[in-house]
């Protein structure tokens, strides 16, 4: 039998498929948290750095999209606010589908760029930052208070992609939680009533993300694991470098791939199963991170 030819090209053809199967199944296993499974509420915000660093937030919302339409996680931009020359200044983005918040739970911290800028007439290599934050979104049976004396609400016409009716009324809606200073918008859907309904959802499950992180860090204190986690949100998690060199490498888990193309058009999914697998061992690494040579 294992000499024959039919049976080594029918195995050759199931191998594939048995070995996702397993990666199918040792996903699950990881995917535990009981908030894995929630829709994903993604933010990304420049660093300093003015164009430079408004632009690396547009490639990395650009990332996201791709990774998301191609996993079938229908993202959704729900507010997004332009750069003064290219970019974006922030954008906040919902994916909604199996294990959503789940696989992207490890991309929260500060994503840096090395790359020659395409907006510096001496094409000198700059370095260029973006922090992206995810959380789940909640169900409506989690009760988050929000007093109404804590909330500011401001109506303004949308910017975003939404036809005439957007741009001509005043439909888009911002909060500002006064005790926080936390400032969500909402201008995507096309009334001002939808738009106020998602900008509560978001802040609600904003609130309840803190209150979670506070709950999570305690408990890691308590049991001594606070030193062995990953590194804090505000880190350097991930550095893509496209000059002097190509590399992407996670700082966390140590994994590094040269297809920086490949990863900016959307296929980050090398990094992620590895970011919850490390976990998941408890090989994360602590501490701060490397620099990269020659960067």
């Amino acid at each position: 039998m294992g000499d024959d030819p039919d049976f080594l090209a029918e195995a050759a053809q199931s191998i594939p498929m048995f070995v996702q199967k397993i990666d199918q199944l040792e996903l699950e296993e990881i995917l535990s948290d009981e908030f894995a499974d929630n829709p994903a509420i993604l933010e990304i915000h420049p660093g300093a750095g003015g164009t430079e660093s408004q632009d690396w937030a547009q490639m990395l919302m650009r990332m996201y999209l791709r990774w998301g339409e191609a996993r079938g996680l229908e993202p959704e931009v729900i507010d997004l606010l332009g750069g003064d020359e290219a970019g974006i200044k922030s954008v906040t983005i919902r994916l909604r589908g199996e294990n959503a918040f789940g696989l992207l739970q490890g991309e929260s911290g500060v994503h840096r760029l090395v790359r020659i800028s395409p907006f510096d007439a001496a094409k000198r290599r700059h370095t260029s930052f973006a922090s992206v934050f995810v959380y789940p979104e909640i169900e409506n049976d989690v009760t988050v208070e929000i007093r109404d004396e804590d909330i500011r609400i401001d109506t303004f016409r949308a910017s975003s992609a939404g036809g005439q009716h957007v741009n001509k009324t005043s439909s888009a809606v911002r909060l500002t939680h006064i005790p926080t200073g936390i400032v969500i918008s909402s201008q995507n859907e096309r009334s001002q009533i939808q738009n106020r309904e998602t900008a509560f959802k978001v802040l609600k499950a904003r609130l309840f993300e803190i209150e979670r992180q506070k709950k999570k860090e305690a408990l890691d204190q308590i049991s001594g694991a606070g030193s062995k986690k990953e590194n804090a949100w505000g880190s350097q998690i991930r550095s893509y470098v496209l000059q002097p060199y190509q590399i992407v490498k996670d700082h966390r888990t140590g994994i590094e791939t040269s297809r920086v193309e490949e990863i900016l058009d959307g296929k980050i999914d090398l990094f992620i199963r590895g970011y919850l697998m490390a976990r998941w061992e408890g090989k994360l690494f602590a501490g701060q991170t490397e620099d990269l040579p020659g960067v």
